[in-house]
């Protein structure tokens, strides 16, 4: 085709003088990063909820759990007199060099990154932040007992173990009780408030919204023990974990037993056959805890969200608060739908720090040393789901009204419990219980089935006396077998 024969662009707006272009005219713009704005969520909308983490998980915390292993390592080597020459330090110079780790605080934060800016090494300018500090303490000649025989490794997975042992324990845990304590409190207050089920979105046989409450108290509680019981393990075993270099300064120390007794000091598993790193594999196995607890509470938040959309749950309103921009009559479920996201988020680095850590090439690779630093990310959404969860429970009110009228609508579910008082009278020998499964579904598949046309059915079955009594007292509200009990069983 001709070029001259092509549809010929029209005239753009900016080219229009109804549009005039305003190129050149944009205002200077003051740097955000310049004053200290946050990139991340994390750090900035959402700070308050994950702020406790900081103490833990955040680089500065790293350094503080790195001047911790290194003080408490120098103060074991001596206080056991392992190399030769040692002798045990005196009371106020073991509080003095533990107050190193106790007073690093933005000073000592500025003092250390201006260390690392000549070292280049993260773990080299701990070792001379401590060795800064000795002179004051009279321990000058000890000098080099400062990281004595260590790699970096040996001191970074310690401060990782114990860092996140603290969050977990102090944070994370917490933060988990807390929200399936609103769980627990719903399903308790709401274990005999019969509710529609709904198979496969379907109506089905009736529940209490209680015992559906349990089941997630139940899952959860479960996950949160295995969380309890995880095992932090650390070495702490030289550059390839053979003692090699400790063993060529003092052959005749027993320096596996040292490594364990210290390691257990801090409060942490031994780990005794290593490469350079401590293999990380009760990371994974805690990060997959984490991460099948955060599952199925997003399965939950999803299920409130739906019983929300249907009328089950009413939204208590927030004074002064907007539901949204245009429409002012809505309150949306946004803390269910916040948590479900950052729930989201969370696994993704939870699986990832999963699979990463548990690979390393040969003796050492660095694949493990940015990935761990994302650790408070991974937990820090978990954390701030958490908080989600628990504000929005807090904010439901369960339609007691809504759940009634729901089951009055759908009598066919009584006909599971027909059906099977049947199946037990044919087996007592009562005639004319013949094909009771394909009978109810003649009567009510794709049929709505009122309170009368159900008594009429039994009526005409020729049941036993007992057994239609008890068909003809059914309700869908009470056809809830043991969903009461069973919602105490949290």
């Amino acid at each position: 085709m001709p070029e001259s024969s092509l549809p010929q662009p029209s005239a753009s707006p900016a080219a229009s003088p109804a549009f005039p272009t305003t190129q050149g005219t944009t205002p200077a713009r003051q740097s955000l990063a310049d004053a200290g704005i946050p990139l991340g969520p994390l750090d900035g909308r959402y700070r308050s909820a994950v702020a406790p983490l900081t103490e833990h998980l955040s680089e500065a915390a790293l350094n503080r759990n790195r001047l911790h292993v290194e003080v408490e390592w120098f103060i074991h080597l001596a206080h056991h007199e392992v190399l030769p020459g040692l002798r045990p330090l005196t009371a106020d110079q073991e509080q003095g060099l533990r107050a190193i780790v106790t007073d690093f605080g933005t000073e000592g934060v500025a003092e250390l990154g201006a260390i690392e800016k000549e070292t280049v090494h993260d773990v080299k300018a701990v070792e001379y932040y401590i060795g800064r500090r000795l002179t004051a303490l009279g321990l000058e000649h000890l000098t080099p007992l400062v990281h004595f025989a260590c790699t970096s490794e040996d001191i970074n997975n310690l401060s990782y173990a114990v860092g996140v042992r603290d969050a977990i324990g102090e944070v994370w845990l917490p933060a988990a009780r807390a929200a399936v304590g609103t769980l627990r409190d719903m399903a308790t207050a709401a274990a005999a408030t019969p509710m529609l089920s709904r198979t496969h979105g379907q109506p089905a046989t009736p529940t209490t919204l209680g015992k559906e409450m349990a089941v997630f108290v139940h899952r959860l509680e479960r996950q949160i023990r295995r969380v309890e019981q995880q095992e932090y393990l650390g070495k702490i075993n030289g550059a390839t974990g053979t003692y090699a270099a400790h063993l060529a300064a003092v052959p005749g120390a027993s320096w596996p037993d040292v490594a364990r007794t210290f390691v257990e000091h801090l409060g942490l598993t031994w780990n005794p056959l290593t490469t350079q790193i401590e293999s990380h594999d009760w990371q994974a196995e805690l990060y997959a805890d984490v991460a099948r607890f955060n599952r199925i509470l997003h399965g939950f938040c999803v299920d409130v969200w739906s019983y929300i959309s249907i009328g089950y749950f009413a939204q208590i309103p927030v004074a002064g608060a907007t539901g949204s921009s245009t429409m002012p009559h809505k309150v949306n479920p946004i803390r269910f739908e916040n948590a479900e996201s950052n729930l989201e988020l969370s696994n993704a680095l939870l699986d990832s720090l999963g699979a990463t850590l548990v690979e390393s090439r040969w003796q050492r690779d660095l694949t493990d040393s940015t990935s761990q630093r994302n650790i408070g990310n991974a937990l820090g959404h978990s954390v701030l789901a958490l908080s989600n969860v628990t504000k929005g429970m807090a904010q439901l009110k369960v339609a007691e009204t809504v759940l009634a009228e729901d089951l009055d609508h759908n009598w066919e579910v009584l006909g599971e419990a027909v059906q099977t008082v049947m199946r037990a009278q044919a087996i007592a020998g009562v005639t004319g219980m013949d094909n009771p499964y394909e009978r109810l579904k003649e009567l009510t598949r794709g049929h709505r089935v009122d309170g009368e046309r159900m008594r009429e059915f039994v009526q005409g079955l020729g049941l036993e006396a007992d057994a239609e009594a008890r068909l003809l007292a059914l309700t869908p509200a009470s056809y809830i077998g043991l969903a009461e009990e069973l919602a105490h069983l949290h």
